[in-house]
């Protein structure tokens, strides 16, 4: 089949799935036709010539909508292409669309994108998980193979637990941030989703690397990712925090879990126990430091420039305050008002200074555990996917969703969520695994050897395959 008809099957399952899932936000008919045109007639050898993927709406692609899911960069169009974009169109990926996600990547339901929920492809009922839903619904009802989303405290990893794929946070540093429109900026990195982790790695070998034009992206060695796919985990040692595994997590979500351990042991690893003492207090923490860094990023966008602008405006500082209240959604504005209150004079050195030194801490805590394993083992979410609309009311409920997660960001450790079965009632389970400093390959071997062992069994409701 030429590249060309493969991406207009990728279109119309895209157009097909789209008006029950709302996963893409544009679907880039005639740029990708163009562009599967120009592969078709090279003879060059790409590693991803002709491979479809979904862009999250936050991440820049020139000439395409770069919207963040919010009203108020609602008619914005990207000039120039991310760095991560850039590498993939170089290895001949074609981008077929731009991704539906919460506003600004904050939330963890897609609940709170300006242009509608994304729906979950096994339980249309039920959330895809967030922020990145839109890019997980994209993979997991068949419609791309990959999938670039954005992680701040697990907005990769939730989302493909709850829609049974493969989804990776890289180490902070890995992926390039350039074109990434920032939530915040210590915690902020591009993930990849995937049908399985060997599409992980296919993505992350090209798009990984120093980039000049990201002071934060490290000059670290790439290693060839797929090739470390070897599927052989014999004697990899586990680390297991009994703490995380019991009271709290669905009982469903437990037994998951507990069955992977033991089919690790099959497939040759040594579970060790381990402690992270200071992971409990990770939401707190989180929601702390990254509310501060959001308001400060999320300063810029006032309508002068660019974006939504308020009309009626009696004057410049009106036009600020209009411009932002309606261009804004509620959970964007409650966390810009959390953040501005923990950075404010008075409560600095009791919050924010605080949270900075608990999240020097937790990374310790990481750097302690891997003297004695090479990965640790947790549930990627304490639940299922929940029910549209459960949560909304509840911010408190709806932030441990990430009760998981939210640690590797504050560290900066790399960790991967792969299927691990299905509830009682068909809903998928996602466990999670945290590697070392760099060790996206270990992390992603151990995952390849898991899902070809213990394949999830059952298909979405919704699936274009």
């Amino acid at each position: 089949m030429s590249i060309v008809n493969e991406i207009e099957r990728v279109l119309d399952n895209a157009e097909r799935v789209n008006g029950e899932l709302n996963s893409f936000l544009s679907i880039e008919r005639s740029s990708s036709l163009k562009r599967a045109a120009e592969l078709d007639a090279s003879s060059s050898e790409m590693p991803l010539k002709g491979f479809a993927i979904g862009i999250k709406d936050n991440i820049c692609v020139k000439g395409m909508q770069a919207t963040c899911g919010s009203r108020i960069l609602g008619n914005y169009k990207a000039h120039y292409d991310s760095t991560a974009v850039e590498r993939l169109k170089a290895a001949g990926a074609v981008v077929v669309g731009k991704t539906n996600m919460d506003e600004f990547a904050m939330g963890s339901s897609n609940e709170s994108s300006a242009f509608g929920t994304v729906r979950n492809p096994w339980d249309t009922e039920r959330v895809p998980g967030g922020s990145s839903g839109g890019s997980a619904a994209a993979v997991a009802s068949g419609v791309v193979r990959a999938a670039l989303g954005s992680e701040t405290g697990g907005s990769v990893r939730q989302p493909a637990s709850f829609c049974g794929i493969a989804g990776l946070k890289p180490t902070y540093g890995r992926i390039s941030r350039y074109g990434l429109v920032a939530f915040a900026s210590s915690l902020d990195n591009i993930g990849i989703f995937g049908q399985n982790s060997r599409d992980i790695a296919d993505v992350l070998g090209v798009i990984a690397g120093r980039d000049p034009m990201d002071a934060t992206s490290a000059n670290v060695e790439v290693p060839d990712y797929a090739a470390e796919l070897t599927g052989y985990i014999n004697g990899a040692r586990i680390g297991i925090v009994r703490d995380l595994i019991g009271e709290g997590l669905d009982p469903d979500v437990k037994d998951s879990i507990e069955k992977a351990i033991d089919n690790l042991k099959k497939l040759g690893a040594v579970p060790v126990d381990i402690t992270l003492p200071h992971a409990k207090y990770g939401i707190a923490v989180y929601y702390i430091i990254a509310t501060a860094e959001a308001s400060s990023n999320l300063a810029r966008f006032d309508g002068v420039r660019y974006g939504f602008r308020a009309e009626e405006a009696g004057g410049l500082r009106e036009m600020y305050m209009k411009t932002r209240d309606e261009g804004f959604g509620a959970e964007v504005k409650r966390r810009i008002l959390l953040g501005t209150y923990v950075l404010s004079s008075g409560y600095y050195d009791a919050y924010y200074a605080k949270a900075q030194k608990v999240r020097a801490l937790i990374k310790q805590d990481y750097v302690e555990a891997f003297k004695s394993c090479d990965a640790i083992l947790t549930a990627t979410s304490p639940t299922t996917a929940f029910k549209i609309g459960e949560r909304l009311d509840d911010p408190l409920a709806m932030y441990l969703s990430d009760i998981f997660t939210v640690s590797a960001n504050l560290a900066g450790v790399p960790a991967v969520s792969v299927p691990s079965g299905l509830s009682s009632d068909g809903l998928p389970i996602g466990l999670q695994l945290v590697g070392n400093f760099w060790g996206e390959a270990a992390i992603l071997r151990i995952a390849s050897a898991y899902e070809t062992a213990f394949p999830l069994v059952g298909k979405p409701t919704v699936f274009a395959g």
